[in-house]
């Protein structure tokens, strides 16, 4: 099946419910179908190229939606952007993905006339809001408001032909070295995702899911997927700031799903007045995106009783999602990540692509048709983990006598903070380029409600002088808010190998000594 098909379907069977909820405003499937169809003509207006990609920058859901399956019905690949952007995130974006459209809100107006001159081949920006300017640099711009709003025939003309095995959509995830490559999913592996997701969670056309994770992000756009392929409902808000307002509208729009990541429960758990509610009609809990300690899983028991928990685990590559821990093993595996999803097969293999022993630590590696089609543009890196085992994930685990699999380590360095995957390069190399620094190893540190945080261990030049304050300055100037340093520590050098690579592993040893001397310090104290 062909994704589009996911919103045509839902609309012609579901034409008066609702697939959006937010901002007090009520999004029917007949609705979003139209205003996909009216951008999707105006995008096959363009003549563009088969294949061509559709970048989308914007944080209101009724656009996202209406760009992403627009882009994908005239032909497109659909390319979200992550909302909280800086001059230089945007410039690499969109001069990788070489996107000719850009679909954003007017918000972003002024980053992009900030980062337009150093973009090449993007010809069209379809803008929402007010004073749309005829032109930006060399691309033309559209009303993106008012094609969201015009009435179209949609039998008048015929989608471009696309086949299952086309790309259908890019989502950008981090490395631990160099810059974020561009994951291709093809039609067929997104809806054999989708369809197995749906199957475990028995998704249906009654369900309303709290969507509180970002629609550019891998979990975040299975959400999207799986709830309109099924004619369901997503409630939205994607601000975390005010927990207790999450809760409100999941009370209000009695939601029968919840879906985050660890921090998002944390801050349930710890930050908001969930003791004042009952959902008496949520059904599921899903958490994804980090490792959750058992110890939150059992509260969030405690305070959901009867509510299914489903402990996940996937990557951006598998569509996402690979494996999943049935709820009522939750006491029974607890922090096991349970069993591959319905038509994945996953194995553990050492180095030289061989099976391990039960018991015995190795990387898993995944098979099925949700797997990715590569890296866009790389095909050194995607020739190292698309293997004729299949993908190697990069994620150590072992198996138990029972099946169920136990992550024991990440290959990467990647830092998971919250819903962002951060790779520490990007990071580094904008902190190298302030006149002070010599040296830097960034690394993720255990937080409890974001998961981990983003510490730079930083070395200066000799005779140099910095401070902390100068540094975050220097890196808020240039990275997006979620990418800057929670904490810097200057060090008269970094740990090395006998080749002289920094040994990050020893940088988060000497981090988690430091917190268990300063526990037992105040131990001792109390």
């Amino acid at each position: 099946m062909l994704i589009q098909d996911y919103l045509l379907n839902s609309a012609e069977r579901y034409p008066d419910s609702p697939v959006l909820l937010y901002d007090k405003k009520t999004i029917t499937y007949s609705r979003l179908a139209m205003a996909a169809w009216s951008v999707a003509d105006w995008l096959c207006s363009m003549h563009l190229d088969r294949g061509f990609r559709a970048a989308i920058l914007t944080e209101d859901p009724f656009e996202y939606f209406a760009a992403y399956f627009a882009a994908i019905m005239a032909g497109g690949l659909a390319l979200g952007l992550n909302s909280q952007t800086s001059r230089r995130s945007l410039s690499y974006y969109l001069n990788d993905s070489k996107a000719s459209v850009l679909f954003t809100n007017g918000k972003y107006i002024k980053i992009l006339k900030q980062t337009i001159k150093d973009v090449s081949g993007l010809g069209h920006i379809c803008i929402s809001g007010k004073n749309v300017p005829e032109h930006l640099h060399e691309a033309s711009c559209e009303d993106f408001s008012g094609l969201l709003e015009r009435q179209v025939d949609s039998g008048r003309f015929q989608l471009p032909w696309r086949s299952s095995c086309d790309i259908a959509q890019i989502i950008y995830t981090s490395g631990t070295t160099g810059n974020p490559k561009g994951v291709m999913l093809s039609h067929s592996s997104l809806d054999a995702n989708t369809r197995s997701i749906i199957e475990y969670l028995q998704i249906c056309h009654d369900d309303r899911v709290m969507a509180v994770l970002p629609f550019f992000y891998s979990y975040g756009n299975s959400i999207m997927l799986t709830h309109v392929a099924a004619g369901a409902s997503l409630s939205v808000n994607q601000n975390f700031m005010y927990p207790n307002m999450i809760l409100e509208q999941m009370k209000e729009h009695e939601v029968t799903g919840l879906s985050g990541v660890p921090s998002t429960f944390s801050i349930l758990l710890h930050r908001s007045a969930l003791n004042n509610y009952s959902f008496p009609v949520l059904r599921y809990i899903t958490q994804a995106g980090a490792p959750m300690s058992p110890s939150v899983a059992f509260e969030l028991q405690k305070k959901f009783p009867g509510v299914k928990i489903f402990i996940m685990y996937g990557q951006t590559e598998a569509s996402a999602r690979l494996s999943y821990l049935p709820p009522e093993d939750l006491e029974r595996k607890p922090g096991s990540i349970g069993k591959p999803i319905p038509g994945v097969e996953l194995q553990l293999l050492d180095a030289n692509g061989s099976p391990v022993l039960q018991g015995k630590t190795g990387e898993i590696v995944a098979r099925g048709e949700n797997i990715m089609s590569g890296y866009w543009r790389r095909p050194e890196e995607t020739a190292k983990v698309l293997r004729q085992e299949g993908l190697w994930t990069g994620d150590l685990a072992y198996k138990d006598s029972d099946g169920y699999l136990y992550i024991v380590s990440r290959k990467s360095d990647i830092i998971k903070s919250g819903a962002h995957r951060i790779g520490p390069q990007e990071i580094e190399d904008v902190i190298m380029e302030h006149g002070t620094v010599s040296e830097v190893a960034v690394i993720g540190i255990p937080d409890e409600i974001l998961g981990e945080k983003i510490k730079a261990c930083v070395v200066l030049k000799k005779g140099q002088k910095c401070t902390v304050k100068e540094l975050r300055k220097h890196c808020r100037a240039i990275l997006p808010a979620y990418k800057v340093p929670h904490t810097i520590e200057f060090l008269p050098d970094l740990p090395k190998t006998s080749t002289g690579k920094i040994k990050r592993s020893a940088l988060r040893d000497r981090q988690e000594e430091s917190i268990s001397c300063l526990s037992l310090s105040k131990a001792i104290n109390s």
